[in-house]
């Protein structure tokens, strides 16, 4: 069990707060050095990861056999194999090695002779991350919440306790061996009762980012005044446009709900251009007999358009669609399929079923491509690639913070970009300084003169 465990929130979100506020006067260099101390300490101590994470497998196992957790959830939850190990490894690396996202300038003006206005990105402050499953998320959170001067409490799934547990011990002991930095700027907990405590601190907790199913998120935006970011659901859809070329959508079909379907970038909604139903036996055998055979919720029209041959052999994987199966998050080898008239009615459809978070066409027809693209309301609109494309290690930015699917200040797969919020900087260079006094009713005018030149608002 944590050590923080028996911790008050308000100890907890102190100690952040106190961590967070003795990280800004360092230099950026210490940052990135502290994710490259992590990787050493978390390399050393792999033997002790993987044993702690079997033990949440064996614990876990237990619960999916009472039926208390789902496989999709034991699957997210395994960490003990080099693969995945080495690849949060290599992460580290790249995060650490990545451009510091702060003091970049957005904005730059000046509104009287030396007077400077400048909207400079800095941290947001003080994250409280809650999660399921999935423990490497406690160093991908941890890693670029540090690379991007944020403090962080986390919060993972009762089922992976233990190797949130050394893998939180990993970060504190590479902090305060190897760092100036204070190691509880990352801080894991245990319970619910410190997370609802926590919801109501907002004097320390300046974002909460929920990474779990629909109800938790809507639990937290119900119960805490701080603001959030995150996504609800994962219901992404791949449409079969008219123009779309057979080969390349059946790929892009099969990868978007076959390459690992137990996460929010995987689709489950398939929509078919009723053009493309004397094609859809290709498709249907497609997902009905690859390695890890997917049940298909069809409706009328789509189940009418298969052969005999087909409805009778893969009888079993062949279901009749109720209408709430479009906004279901299957997580695992099971697809919706709706046949639609038109792209429009396809866009329509996404924008009231979806999640908002990532929707793929299929087609060869650039006005379809292009009225995809801006009629679809999500946060990534796809063109013949795959729904799985929708995660910040593979958009180039090291690793994922999360998902967001609202529209405040990040969208989509968050990463160091979507960590840093801006201030505004006003200086005067004047003998005298400024005073608004001077301005108006007679006296000076604002020049709003942009700045051109590299200058910083800094000395």
């Amino acid at each position: 069990m944590s050590e923080n465990s028996a911790q008050s929130a308000e100890s907890l979100g102190y100690k952040a707060k106190e961590a967070f506020d003795a990280s800004q006067l360092l230099d950026t260099t210490v940052r990135s050095n502290a994710l490259l101390a992590i990787r050493e300490e978390l390399v050393s101590r792999k033997a002790e990861v993987f044993a702690a994470n079997e033990e949440d497998l064996k614990e876990a196992s237990v619960l999916v056999e009472q039926g208390k957790l789902s496989a999709p959830s034991l699957r997210r939850l395994a960490l003990n194999n080099d693969s995945k190990f080495n690849g949060i490894v290599k992460s580290l690396e790249e995060i650490a090695h990545l451009p510091d996202p702060n003091n970049k300038m957005t904005y730059a003006i000046e509104l009287d002779d030396e007077l400077e206005l400048y909207r400079v990105a800095c941290p947001i402050g003080v994250l409280l991350v809650i999660f399921e499953s999935r423990p490497e998320v406690v160093i991908n959170v941890a890693a670029l919440s540090i690379k991007s001067g944020n403090a962080a409490i986390l919060k993972g799934g009762k089922e992976s306790k233990n190797t949130s547990y050394i893998l939180n011990k990993v970060i504190q002991d590479a902090l305060s061996k190897h760092t100036e930095l204070l190691p509880h700027l990352i801080q894991t907990i245990n319970t619910r009762e410190q997370v609802s405590s926590l919801l109501s601190l907002d004097q320390y907790i300046d974002l909460v980012v929920p990474r779990g199913g629909k109800a938790l998120v809507q639990n937290i935006k119900e119960h805490s005044k701080i603001p959030v970011m995150g996504h609800a659901d994962g219901i992404c859809s791949v449409y079969v446009d008219e123009h779309a070329d057979l080969e390349k959508a059946i790929r892009v079909v099969v990868d978007s709900k076959t390459d690992y379907p137990s996460v929010c970038n995987a689709t489950e909604t398939l929509l078919l251009h009723e053009s493309q139903l004397k094609n859809f036996n290709n498709i249907a055998k497609a997902l009905l007999t690859n390695k890890n055979p997917v049940t298909m919720h069809l409706d009328e029209k789509s189940h009418s358009s298969l052969s005999q041959d087909i409805q009778t052999t893969y009888s079993s994987q062949i279901i009749q669609a109720k209408d709430s199966d479009y906004e279901t998050e299957w997580l695992d080898y099971e697809i919706s399929v709706k046949v639609v008239s038109s792209i429009r009615e396809a866009i329509a459809h996404v924008n009231t079923h979806g999640s908002h978070h990532t929707d793929c066409i299929v087609t060869e027809n650039d006005t379809n491509k292009n009225t995809w693209m801006k009629g679809v309301d999500s946060a990534g609109c796809y063109v013949n690639v795959s729904t799985r494309f929708a995660d910040g290690f593979r958009y180039g930015f090291g690793a994922e913070f999360g998902v967001a699917t609202g529209k405040t200040h990040a969208r989509g797969p968050v990463g160091l970009e979507g960590l840093v919020i801006y201030k505004y900087i006003l200086r005067s260079i004047a003998d005298k300084g400024h005073i608004v006094g001077e301005f108006g009713d007679g006296g000076k005018s604002y020049t709003h003169k942009p700045i051109t030149d590299n200058r910083q608002p800094w000395y």
